[in-house]
Order: C-alpha cells, then sequence, then structure tokens
C-alpha cells in the first residue's frame, strides 16, 4: 500500500516544497516518476498550462522524471496508453481546478485504476484541492453547491480546501450534512501525509482543522495526528 498526499491549494507557489519534498521521498526519490494529472484544470481549457506548471515545479525540486498526463474528459481517462503512464509512476498528483468534472471524469475509469494499481504497490497519490477533495468519502461541488460521492481513498472524510481563505466558510453547512464524517480543513501551502500507522502528519506553511462533532483541533508544521 502507498501513500495519500492531501494539499489545501496554491500549489507550486513556491512554499509547498516541505510537502512535496515529502511525498518524493516516500516515492522512492528524485529518480522515481512523477505524473502530474491536469484534469480539473480542463473545463477552462487550462489544463495545458497548469500542467506545465506542475512539470517545472517538481524538477525544480530535483525530480528527473516529471510528465503531464492528459486525462481531460471521459474519453483520455479510458485511454490505455495513459493509464499505461499512470500505472508505472510513483507519485500521482492532482490538480485543482473543478472538482466534479475531476471526480466524474475520474470515477470507473481505466485512468483511476491505474492510480489505485500504483498506489496498491507503494506509490503516492496526491491531490491538492479539487485534487485533494475528490480523493475522499465525500466532496462539496462549491459551483452546484452539491456534495458528491468522491474516489474513496479517504472514506468517512471530506476536505474543505483553501481554509485559511474560503474553505472555512463552509465547515458549519457540511458538519451538518455529515454528521459522521471528519471534516478536513486544509490551508493554502501546506500538505499532510500520513504514515504506514494510520497517521497523518502536518507539512508547510499553514495549518490542518480537524471538524469532529462537537470538537474542533486545529495542526501546525510538524504536528502529528489521527482519525481515530
Amino acid at each position: 500500500m502507498g501513500y495519500v498526499l492531501l494539499a489545501g491549494g496554491a500549489e507550486f507557489g513556491g512554499q509547498m516544497s516541505a510537502p512535496d519534498l515529502r511525498a518524493m521521498e516516500l516515492a522512492g526519490g528524485f529518480d522515481a516518476p512523477v505524473c502530474i494529472i491536469p484534469t480539473a484544470a480542463a473545463p477552462d481549457n487550462n489544463h495545458k498550462r497548469a500542467g506545465g506548471n506542475g512539470v517545472r515545479w517538481f524538477q525544480s525540486l530535483g525530480a528527473k522524471k516529471v510528465i503531464t498526463v492528459d486525462v481531460i474528459d471521459s474519453t483520455t481517462a479510458n485511454d490505455e496508453s495513459l493509464a499505461a503512464s499512470i500505472r508505472t509512476s510513483r507519485l500521482i498528483y492532482l490538480l485543482g481546478g473543478f472538482p466534479r468534472f475531476l471526480g466524474e471524469t475520474l470515477a470507473n475509469s481505466g485512468c483511476w485504476q491505474a492510480a489505485l494499481a500504483a498506489y496498491q504497490q507503494g506509490a503516492v497519490i496526491a491531490g491538492s484541492s479539487a485534487g485533494a477533495m475528490v480523493l475522499c468519502g465525500h466532496y462539496y461541488d462549491p459551483y452546484e453547491k452539491k456534495l458528491l460521492p468522491g474516489l474513496g481513498l479517504i472514506p468517512n472524510c471530506c476536505v474543505l480546501p483553501h481554509h485559511n481563505n474560503f474553505g472555512k466558510s463552509w465547515a458549519k453547512q457540511l458538519a451538518e450534512m455529515l454528521p459522521d464524517s471528519i471534516l478536513i480543513g486544509i490551508d493554502e501551502r501546506t500538505g499532510m501525509v500520513n504514515d504506514m500507522n494510520g497517521g497523518w502528519q502536518v507539512y508547510g506553511a499553514g495549518e490542518v482543522t480537524l471538524y469532529r462533532v462537537g470538537s474542533t483541533v486545529r495542526y501546525g508544521s510538524g504536528e502529528r495526528f489521527s482519525f481515530r
């Protein structure tokens, strides 16, 4: 089984080196193949620019093998050549953008199955903003104001990205909609990475806020926590 990085947004902005370097370390180091999946940026035709930003960012951190895998619709999400590139990657990074488009494009697709196969073999699956949202059991689509089923990699949870900006304003509503789930508020330029013991550690500039029934707890950089 692999690892997961959930990031709150503003990825590749120069202040995400701590969580991304940790993800690269877990993926196998600077020689490990990294793939950027810019699906969430496709609805406004921003995927080329966003994917290119991701490639340049990881190269600036020292990664030697970084590619963009242009999964931009349901057809490409089931393209076997693209799935093969994902399957052989050790760090698979889902960018931010439109969460519902990302979640529905990847759900039950060949490329998502390839990502899960890589994860089963120890790869890191990372997501920032919309990318982090869809990895959980549920995610909130702010454009249509709907709660939707996620890809389920992190069950019984729901990410509130950009928490220090606008994400915290969703907390009360989502707590009522998901009383049995843990809400995870992740600040911009901040990430959380799990370990094999079921714990998580915070990396980056901000905080991670966990909302449970009757409880709100914040964790800063370097601090560890568990969902248990």
